[in-house]
This record gives C-alpha cells, structure tokens and sequence, in this order.
C-alpha cells in the first residue's frame, strides 16, 4: 500500500516498510498530525508484504532453526529478494538507510531520528518468528535498532515508533518549527513539567513561577526541573550530559537574561 499526494517535483521523505502484515500501516500513522501531513503528501509511506517474493505456492518465508530448537525463522533468499525488489521499484538512493527492528540493536536515540529525519526516509525491516536468518542482514546491510529492551511479536510496532518519530521532525509537520526544540533528548536531558489551565486542579496549584511573567525566572526553574528529573530517572543521561560540559562552559539550552525559551508543542 502506498499514500502519497505529489505536490511539487521535489522528493519527499519515504519510508518503506517490509513486513508480513502490510495492513498493519498507516495504522496510528494515519491519524493527527503525521496523518494529516501524509495526507498532503509532506511525506510518503510504502508497506510491501515479504511474502509477495516467496516462491513456493504457499508463500512460505519461514523455516525452522538450523542446530534445532523451537520457533520459526524468515529465510534469507526470500527477505533479500523482497529488499532487492524494494530496490528497484524506488526511486530512493540505493545507499538509503536499511533498517531492521530488533530488541538486540543499537537503541534508537533522539539524534539518530534526526538524522533519518534528514535523509530520503529509511527501507525498514520487520521482523517475525525467532528471528531472521543472519545472512540476509549481512548480506544486504541492515541496521538493528532496537525501542526497548523489551521483546514485541514483530517488528512493525517498533516500525511505527520510530517513522513516528522521524515525520513529526519533517519540515511542515508541525505548526511551528521551533516546536520540537524544547523536549527530552533534545539537549540531553528529559523534559521539564508542563501545566495549562485550570489555575488549580484537586489542590494542587500550577507553580507560582510560571505565572510571574519574568521569562528568564521561568528558563531557569525548567531548566532546574529537567536537570532534577534527569538525575533521578537517568542517571545515565545525566552522566553524559555532564561530561560534554566542561567548567565554566555554558550549556546550550541556558537562556540568557530576558531570552524566551521555545515554547513545547505536543502532537495533538
């Protein structure tokens, strides 16, 4: 399935997704924002069914694991067919990233988005069964990158995160472009607390210092509350945050006197 509405004779970011359950997209990618901007063709989706380059009458992809033991695994010659067969029917880079969901890859970070944000749009592999056979991510280049270290049925969950991620990034996607410029990863720490009306919900009041109007006041104490957040849920975050920092470096997310931080727009 593809959804694309051409606009001008520029490339449009693509992602093309390989999997065994192509009726799993757009899915959530469909809707709100990244929905909208499919729509209006600000960037392109492909999902092709793996099975379509089996070559048995049943459509068979999967075999069971050489040594023994339990599961299924997808074939290499069928997956680097469908790869190759991706290939030639776009009109992508041949060098575009090529990657394959797996609890085992790299964690996928803020800047890595950034960068396939940047680019063509990736070719994503989905994963199922036990695995895939390791031939075909060596032989056809793939990257693991992994959600979580946690174990999903298949890739394609994973596959919507992280196109998710990359289109709302996408020039035009959302309404400001500074709207991504104030949330967690973005300079190495979570995000600071959020409040909006009413001015008080059960007790609990929004804090008295984002309602002075002194916007360096209000730079600092978020700025104070995403440092604090991130000491204490990511220690690790913090670890590297604070050793790309030198002495008496100033840090690039600290705003100087009477400069307005951006203002965070969430994906409604």
């Amino acid at each position: 399935m593809a959804a694309e509405t051409k606009t001008s004779e520029t490339q449009i970011w693509r992602a093309t997704v390989l999997t065994l359950f192509p009726e799993m997209f757009p899915g959530p990618l469909g809707v709100s924002l990244a929905g909208k901007a499919l729509a209006s063709g600000l960037w392109a989706l492909e999902a092709r069914d793996i099975r379509d380059s089996a070559t048995d009458r049943h459509r068979s992809v999967d075999d069971t694991p050489a040594g023994g033991g339990p599961g299924m695994v997808l074939r290499a010659d069928v997956l680097a067919a469908a790869i190759d067969a991706a290939d030639i029917s776009s009109d992508r880079p041949k060098d575009r990233p090529r990657l394959l969901m797996s609890p085992r890859g790299r964690p996928l970070t803020q800047s890595r988005v950034a960068e396939l944000a940047a680019g063509p749009g990736p070719m994503i592999v989905c994963g199922r069964f036990e695995g895939i056979d390791q031939r075909a991510i060596e032989a056809r280049g793939l990257e693991e990158v992994s959600v979580g270290d946690y174990v999903l049925s298949g890739g394609e969950i994973a596959a919507l995160a992280l196109i998710d991620a990359c289109v709302r990034l996408l020039p035009g996607v959302m309404g400001k472009l500074t709207s991504g410029a104030d949330e967690s990863f973005s300079d190495g720490l979570l995000e600071y607390p959020q409040y909006t009306r009413p001015q008080e919900f059960e007790g609990r009041p929004i804090p008295e210092i984002l309602l002075c109007g002194d916007h360096a006041r209000v730079a600092a104490w978020r700025l104070a509350e995403a440092e604090a957040l991130t000491k204490a849920r990511r220690p690790d975050l913090w670890a590297a945050r604070q050793a790309q920092t030198r002495p008496g470096q100033t840090r690039p997310d600290q705003t100087g006197p009477g400069q307005k931080r951006p203002k965070n727009t969430t994906d409604g």
